[in-house]
This record gives structure tokens, sequence and C-alpha cells, in this order.
């Protein structure tokens, strides 16, 4: 036992000439952070002690980042909303679906910085659970390198070369659960009685039963329910996502002082951006659908202190695919910040159903109940990823199921794939590549899918946040349905939009004659107009204008920049204020345009 307090434990971790430095992070962000902790595990026994351990183990991780990352924490703590700019853009992959391996995405550099990419988030890439893992989402380490991508070395080689290249990696962190094979799972099932407190384990299906009565179901074809029977642990375990998933105990404070080690060690290898998978599922309440909990929010305030103490160069971003009103609270309050990025996937949703519907209304609804940012705070606007389109998201919006089952079945005809038909859900979600969602491989022909692929790319652009490209997008890489031939990925129609990068798509993009010379030729163009736009940076002001043509979306970013999009097949006309003449929008087209305040 110490009687230091976790403050001075903190302090006496760190080299002398980190001290002062921690000491005035620790003055910023200590009491909200202690204050925090004392919420959740204030009043169980041995908590001085812990809270202690905790600031001492993050001293200890502190002080192993490199001078490097040291540097970056303070070029980044003097320019706190450095990824706010219109130069900032995403770029989303699976290591072996891009490179192959770690080696293999550092080869593809080159490709990232001709398309100006300053972000790049390699999906699952720890080591994940042996054979069926939901694409190394089941976790079997947090400081493991998959030994299939590549090393630990391979790692930290590739993290120093993309920070070389001014490009930050993004890492997903699971925060909800792990693979039944990590090694707590492991310790539980053999009977460790400490390591079967991470779990939730129940007994009987008595309290189970009442849980299921109000929460509902992820993967009710694939995984239906949300408990398990695990014979080895004689009970029933939580597991939200599937049966080999096991949600952790978060009401256990080691299991926070675990996850939090796992961050910081993968930071100090360079990694700069967290996605916080699944952050709306941590925390359990009977009685409740055990999701955006208070508890959960103070959680990852917990988390946002512990960063900016001992790793400030850091993002956190949260995966919480919740309706645009419940968005605003993973970035926390002014006195108590969660998350810097947040993904958008509203907008998302809306943008295709704007496609589907040749309306916009669904659209600018989204876009007017999008609340300012807080300071130092972006979104993450996007056009497709790894996951579905799940329309269920834009109820609020719709008022009618009916309306977002049409819309679901419009891209069923096309080039989507269903998801989650079953369970008595009326509207399925939707799979399927941007390029086959937008029609390039359908009967218009590729000329109108590439118009609409470029249009919904231009909303993300124009939006304000930080636009993240799905890999292969840029060049119009359509399907592939392989993954039915893998019996471990067949039932998971999500692998159609994971394909392999095509190297004859990419050798094909300055050919103007092709599909993807045509994309990445468009989309090229628009980045570099974007780049020179400061308008259009994420903390800019947005306002909607109003237009006499319901598929025309009229987006203004501060008093210089206007952006028109015709999501229709037929020609459409608009007034705008200050114009006399009508605007001419040429079907699925978008027009950028830029006023000059000093004429």
């Amino acid at each position: 036992m110490t009687s230091l307090s976790p403050q001075q434990r903190l302090i006496d971790a760190l080299p002398p000439h980190l001290r002062a430095q921690a000491a005035e992070r620790y003055a910023r962000h200590g009491v909200l952070l202690a204050d925090r902790l004392t919420r959740l595990y204030g009043h169980l026994d041995g908590f001085a002690q812990w809270h202690g351990d905790l600031m001492e183990s993050v001293g200890r991780l502190h002080a192993a980042r490199s001078p490097a990352l040291l540097a970056l924490d303070e070029a980044r703590c003097d320019d706190p909303s450095w990824f706010a700019s219109q130069r900032m853009l995403g770029y989303s992959t699976y290591v072996q679906q891009f490179g192959g391996t770690l080696k293999g995405v550092q080869d593809r550099i080159a490709h990232l910085r001709e398309l100006g990419v300053t972000y790049l988030h390699l999906l699952p890439f720890l080591r994940p659970r042996a054979g069926e893992n939901d694409g190394g989402f089941a976790v079997a380490s947090f400081d493991e390198v998959d030994p299939a991508l590549g090393t630990e070395a391979d790692l930290l080689a590739l993290t120093a070369a993309l920070r070389e290249a001014g490009i930050s990696l993004c890492s997903d962190l699971v925060l909800n659960h792990v693979a039944d094979d990590h090694a707590w799972a492991l310790g539980a099932a053999a009977g460790d009685e400490a390591l079967r407190d991470y779990f939730h384990i129940f007994p009987d299906r008595q309290q189970p039963d009442r849980f299921e009565a109000t929460v509902g179901q992820i993967f009710p074809e694939a995984a239906p329910g949300n408990f398990t029977w695990v014979e080895a642990l004689r009970g029933w375990v939580w597991t939200t996502f599937y049966p080999f998933q096991w949600d952790l105990n978060y009401a256990n404070p080691q299991v926070l002082s675990a996850m939090v080690a796992s961050m910081l060690g993968l930071a100090n290898r360079g990694i700069e951006v967290f996605r916080l998978d699944s952050t709306a599922f941590l925390w359990k309440r009977e009685g409740s659908n055990c999701m955006n909990q208070p508890e959960a929010h103070e959680l990852l305030q917990i988390l946002r202190a512990i960063v900016e103490i001992a790793a400030p160069g850091v993002l956190l971003k949260a995966e919480a695919i919740v309706p645009t009103r419940e968005l605003p609270a993973y970035f926390g309050e002014a006195a108590a910040h969660e998350c810097h990025l947040a993904y958008h996937s509203t907008l998302m949703a809306a943008g295709w159903a704007a496609v589907a519907e040749q309306d916009t209304s669904l659209l600018r609804k989204v876009i007017a109940s999008t609340p300012p940012l807080p300071p130092a705070a972006s979104w993450l606007t996007y056009v497709r990823c790894h996951d579905d389109i799940g329309w269920n998201i834009l109820r609020a919006e719709a008022q009618s199921p009916d309306r977002l089952a049409a819309i679901a079945s419009f891209y069923a005809s096309g080039g989507g794939v269903p998801f989650q038909t079953g369970g008595g859900r009326a509207v399925h979600g939707t799979n399927g590549s941007a390029a086959a969602l937008a029609g390039i491989e359908g009967p218009d022909g590729p000329a109108d899918g590439v118009h609409r692929l470029l249009l919904l790319h231009g909303l993300a652009l124009a939006f304000g946040g930080l636009p993240v490209l799905y890999m292969g997008d840029e060049l119009g890489m359509g399907n592939d349905h392989s993954y039915l031939d893998d019996p471990k990925r067949a039932h998971d129609t999500r692998w159609v939009q994971r394909a392999r990068f095509d190297d004859t798509a990419y050798a094909q993009r300055t050919d103007p004659h092709t599909v993807a010379g045509q994309v990445f030729g468009g989309l090229k163009a628009l980045l570099a107009q974007r780049r020179a736009l400061p308008a259009l940076a994420a903390d800019g002001p947005r306002t909607l204008l109003e237009v006499d043509h319901p598929a025309v979306l009229a987006l203004a970013r501060g008093g210089s920049f206007i952006s028109l999009s015709n999501f229709s097949d037929q020609p459409a006309t608009v007034t705008l204020p200050g114009h006399e003449d009508g605007i001419v929008l040429e079907p699925w087209a978008m027009q950028w345009i830029t006023i000059n305040q000093d004429a």
C-alpha cells in the first residue's frame, strides 16, 4: 500500500524532463478524471489503491513514448483543431485487401499521397480469434499483430513511414468485447474467478431473459439473442454481437485498467487515432436497451482525459451508429470532452436515399438537424464503409418504415445485396460497393453511375467534416461475390464490398476512357478543389439554401461557397438569391460555386 496521491504516482513514474509538462496537463484534466473514476468505482473496496495503480500505469506508459511521438504531442497541443482542416482526407481499408501485409500497405503509401490522404484507417490488424472472427473484430490479443499480416517490427516501420508522409494511422480499439480465445476468456473458462468477473456471466436464464425483454438484437439471423451458453463457464455469457465475442464488464475497474494499458501501448507504437468500436454498448442496465447509458459516456470521458494527459497527439473516434439526435453526446460537453471524431452515418444513408428517391427531403432533414460542432471536433463523413447501410437510422426523418423499405428494395433490385432480412424486420440493411450501388454496372451504363458516385463523394467533401474514402471507391471497384465460396464468410453479405484492391483498375486510373480513369480523375479534381477552399474546413458554418426543386440540394459553407447537387435523372434549373439567371444542372450533376466576398 502507498499513501501517495494518484497524481503523485503518475508524476513519479515519469523521467524528470517530462514531469512539469505532465503536471500541467493533469492540472487541466485530472479533476474530471478523478471525478468520473469515483462516480463509477468509488463505492468499491480498494478503490484508492486501484486508482493510484491506474495512474502509475499511465505514467509508465507516458514515459515510454518515443521522442518523435512526444514531439507530435506538443505540436498538436499547440494546434488542437489540426484535424479539422479542409486538407484532411481519410482512407479506410483492410490490410489484407489493400496490401496483403503491413509491408504491402507501406508499399502503397505513394497511392495514398497521390490522393492527398492524411489519415489511414486500417481495419482490425491485431491478432484475431482463430477461425471465424467477424472480420478481425473478435480480438484475441490487443498487444499482438495478426501474424498473417506481419510483425511488431512491421507495424513500427509502417507507422514511422506514414508519419514521415504526413499520414496518421487509425486502428480499431474494440472496447465492448473480446474473442472467446482471448487470454481473459480462456482464463475465465479455466476457472479464474478474477477473470470471470471481466465478463457478464449468469448461472441460468432468469436474468438474461429479463434483459432480453428490452435489449435489441444486432444480427438476428446469424446470431439471434444476446447470451450464449458456455459449458466451460457453466453459465450464460453476454454476447451482443456473435457467440464468440464476449462482452466486457466495465463495472469491474480492472477491465478499464487493462483497456487503458492496451490503448496507450498501441499509441506508443505510433497509432494516432483510435476508432472506439461499439461505444454505445459499454454499460448494461436492466430495464433499458443497454445502449448510450450515462456510464458509457463517463467511460469515454475517462479515456479522453487519460489521452489528454499521456498522449495528447492521439484522437478518439466514436463508432456510435446512432440517429443524428444522439450523436452530439459522443463529443461530450465543454467541461467533459469525449471523442474528437464521430461518424455521421445518417448523412451517409440520407445521401443514398436521395439517389433512390430522386428527392432530397430526407437529406435536407438530416442536414438541418445536424448541430454545430463543438471546438476541436469533427464529423467523419463518408460514402461507403466495410459495414452495411442501416436504413433504420433514418426512422425519425422518414417517419415511415414503408418509405425506408422502398429505398432498401430499390438497391436490392440494383447493385445492392440485402443484409439481415429476417427477424421480423420490415426494413433490411443494404450491402454493396459504392460503385455497384451507384449503378456503374447497371442498365443505365457507366456514365450515370460515375456521376452518381462523384455526386455522393461531393456531398461528403462539402458537408463539413473529415471525409473518408473506402478502398476501391476511388477506382470505381464493384462488388465481389467470391465470398460466397468461403464457408466462413458466406453467411455475411458485408463481404461483398470487401474486395481485394484492383491493380488492373489502378493501372487505368489515368485513362479517361475507362471507368477507373473517369472516377479517379473526377474525384482527384474534387479533392484538389476542396484543399484550396478554407470554407470547407470541418468547423466552418453550414446553411441550407431554399431552392424550388425537390431533387436539388443547395448547401452554403460560410459566405464564400455554395454546393448545388442534382439528385435526379433529369436536368434541373434553380435560382439562387443574387443570381438573376437560373443555374442549369445536368442529371446527377454537382456544381461548386465560390463567391468573391471582396467583389
